[in-house]
């Protein structure tokens, strides 16, 4: 009875272990970027960063990944929760009035850092390398896609649309790389049409509709004509919300994905776990 004892407090030890959250840093330009991960279970893991929005930080995008930790020790996979700087990223909205756009940080130098740190301490697969972000994250997300799109498989975009053309500031690659978006249709703070986006006191500049985007990232792999078009099992059906899923998929290109939440707000849908779709979305992926 003491032995299985033992064997359960160790088992209960190594899940603690695995479940604690580390923080490090890296200096860049003058300013120490701090970002909080969870230890992947082996060597050769999928590293995902996982991107809060404009005004918050890495620890407390948490709570929403949580079913995405639970899988990860299975999945070996190594996530990531990146601070911004000064609770902003420096994405590609030109006008944005956050100090991290002002002062012009430097955000790929910041996730070159961080990818070459996992690299050298946890041996990560590089080529295995994804973000998913949520509003702001989202952006931040995209400009990854637009600027170091040779260092991430693909994306996940909740809640945000791109930049306008006269808002954006990137320098674009123009590199097809997968791409899932999720949007809401009666978003106020990332209008589904285009439009302004403002957080707080603080005006984001004007976006692109969500139609715009997805064709932007779906001309770019090449694809033409229309993409298929399904509606996702409706689970929660008190929310008042459902789920139609637009997709360009064919052999040799990537995939982009629309998830259009008929309803949806700024906020997560309750239809699907948009961190577990985000992984669904990954895993397709490493199969082409």
């Amino acid at each position: 009875m003491q032995r299985y004892l033992f064997l359960l407090l160790l088992l209960v030890a190594a899940g603690s272990a695995y479940s604690q959250l580390l923080t490090d840093s890296v200096l860049i330009e003058g300013h120490q970027r701090t970002f909080h991960f969870l230890k992947p279970a082996r060597k050769n893991a999928t590293l995902i960063f996982v991107l809060h929005g404009s005004g918050g930080n890495g620890v407390g995008i948490r709570n929403g990944a949580k079913k995405l930790e639970d899988i990860a020790p299975k999945e070996n996979l190594l996530l990531v929760y990146p601070d911004g700087y000064k609770r902003f990223w420096n994405e590609c909205r030109k006008t944005a009035n956050s100090d991290a756009n002002h002062e012009d940080i430097n955000e790929n130098a910041f996730f070159g850092s961080m990818i070459s740190f996992f690299e050298k301490q946890y041996q990560i697969n590089p080529k295995q390398v994804f973000a998913i972000g949520t509003s702001g994250g989202g952006h931040m997300a995209y400009k990854l896609a637009l600027t170091m799109p040779e260092k991430f498989r693909a994306i996940s975009a909740i809640i945000a649309n791109l930049p306008d053309t006269n808002n954006l500031d990137c320098p674009e690659k123009r590199m097809p790389i997968p791409v899932l978006i999720t949007n809401g249709t009666d978003d106020t703070v990332n209008p589904y049409n285009g439009g302004e986006v403002i957080t707080g006191t603080i005006s984001l500049g004007l976006v692109r509709s969500t139609d715009r985007t997805f064709h932007y990232w779906a001309n770019l792999a090449g694809y033409t004509g229309q993409p298929t078009e399904k509606k996702l099992p409706d689970t929660d059906p008190t929310d008042g919300r459902t789920i139609e899923q637009y997709t360009y998929k064919q052999p040799g290109k990537p995939e982009v994905t629309l998830l259009k939440v008929i309803g949806g707000k700024h906020d997560y849908p309750n239809d699907i776990n948009v961190y577990l779709e985000s992984w669904a979305f990954f895993q397709r992926q490493l199969t082409q």
